[in-house]
C-alpha cells in the first residue's frame, strides 16, 4: 500500500496524456489505496484523502485537462456514533481544478459491505462538464441497469466507471465451468448497457504489472459506444496496466439515439414502466 508511489505513477499517465491533446484522464477505483482494509495502515492512509484530491485539482489546472481520479477512499467519523466511517467516492475535476460534482458508491460488492458506507437511496446525478453531460458510477455499479436509467432519464450521455474488478470474484463453481467468466460478465455487460441506453461507457479497471499474463487483475478498461462497441486497442483485451487514447466521436451516442429512440420511450407520459419515473420524481420533490 504505497499511496504517493500510486500518486506519482498515475500522475505521470495524465501529463503523457495531457501532452497528447486529451481532454479527459480516467483512472481505475481503489487506485492509491488497494482494497486491503484488513492492513493496519489502511485506515490511516484513507484519511488522507484530502491531500490526494487537492493534488489531483492541482495537476488538473497545471495539465490543462479534466480528470476523475478513480476512487478516493475516504475516512469521516459518524455523527451518531462517532465511530469511523468510509465512503468511496468519484469525483469530476475540470480542467481549472474545480470539483463539479461527485458520487459515493451506492452498490456495494459483497466484501466492501462490512467496511464501506453506500448512499443508498442518494439519487444519481448528472454533471455538467466540459466532455458533455455525464453520470458516475463505480464497479458493481455496472451490474445494475437501474442506475444507468436514471441517469440517462436525467440526461447523461457520458457513464464513467472507475473500476476494481478482479477475475477471482467468480465463485468457485463458475471459475470451474470458465476461468474468464468474470471477463466475459465484463464486456457483455458494457456493451449492453451502451446500446441499451444510446450512451458512451467509459470503463477504467485496474490492471496487473506489465508482463503478468497470469495475473488475477481483469483489466479490459475501454470506451465503448454503440454501433462499434470497444475502443481502445491498448487496453480493452489486456489485464496489464497501461493506457490507452481514445477519440470519443459523440455522433455515435446521437444516431444509436435517432436510431434505437430509447431516450424518446422514457420520456413519454404513457411509458410501460412509469412506475420508475415516478419514484424518481416524487424524490426529487421531497
Amino acid at each position: 500500500m504505497q499511496i504517493e508511489f500510486n500518486y506519482t505513477k498515475a500522475a505521470q499517465f495524465i501529463h503523457d496524456a495531457a501532452s497528447k491533446g486529451a481532454q479527459l484522464a480516467v483512472l481505475p477505483e481503489y487506485h492509491l489505496t488497494n482494497w486491503v482494509p484488513e492492513d493496519p495502515r489502511w485506515s490511516e492512509v484513507c484519511g488522507q484523502w484530502k491531500i490526494y484530491l487537492n493534488k489531483y485539482r492541482t495537476l488538473a489546472k497545471e495539465c490543462n485537462i479534466c480528470i476523475v481520479p478513480g476512487t478516493i477512499v475516504e475516512r469521516h467519523q459518524d455523527e451518531k456514533t462517532e465511530e469511523d466511517k468510509f465512503i468511496n467516492v468519484a469525483y469530476f475535476i475540470d480542467n481549472e481544478g474545480d470539483i463539479l460534482g461527485q458520487y459515493q458508491k451506492k452498490n456495494l460488492w459483497h466484501p466492501e459491505r462490512p467496511r464501506i458506507t453506500s448512499s443508498t437511496h442518494e439519487p444519481h446525478e448528472v454533471i455538467q462538464t466540459p466532455v458533455g453531460p455525464v453520470g458516475l458510477l463505480i464497479c458493481w455499479d455496472l451490474a445494475f441497469p437501474e442506475a444507468f436509467r436514471e441517469l440517462i432519464m436525467a440526461g447523461a450521455k457520458i457513464i464513467i466507471i472507475p473500476t476494481f474488478w478482479a477475475l477471482s470474484d467468480c465463485s468457485p463453481y463458475g471459475l470451474s465451468v470458465n476461468s474468464r467468466s468474470e471477463a466475459l460478465f465484463v464486456e457483455s455487460t458494457i456493451t449492453s448497457r451502451t446500446f441499451e441506453n444510446t450512451c458512451a461507457v467509459v470503463f477504467v479497471n485496474a490492471g496487473g504489472p506489465v508482463g503478468s499474463s497470469n495475473s488475477n487483475y481483469a483489466g479490459l478498461s475501454r470506451v465503448a459506444v454503440p454501433f462499434l462497441g470497444a475502443l481502445g486497442d491498448e487496453t480493452k483485451d489486456s489485464n496489464e496496466e497501461g493506457m490507452s487514447l481514445v477519440d470519443l466521436d459523440m455522433r455515435h451516442v446521437e444516431e444509436a439515439e435517432a436510431n434505437y429512440k430509447v431516450r424518446q420511450d422514457l420520456a413519454k407520459e404513457d411509458w410501460h414502466y412509469v412506475y420508475r419515473r415516478e419514484k424518481t420524481l416524487r424524490r426529487e420533490k421531497l
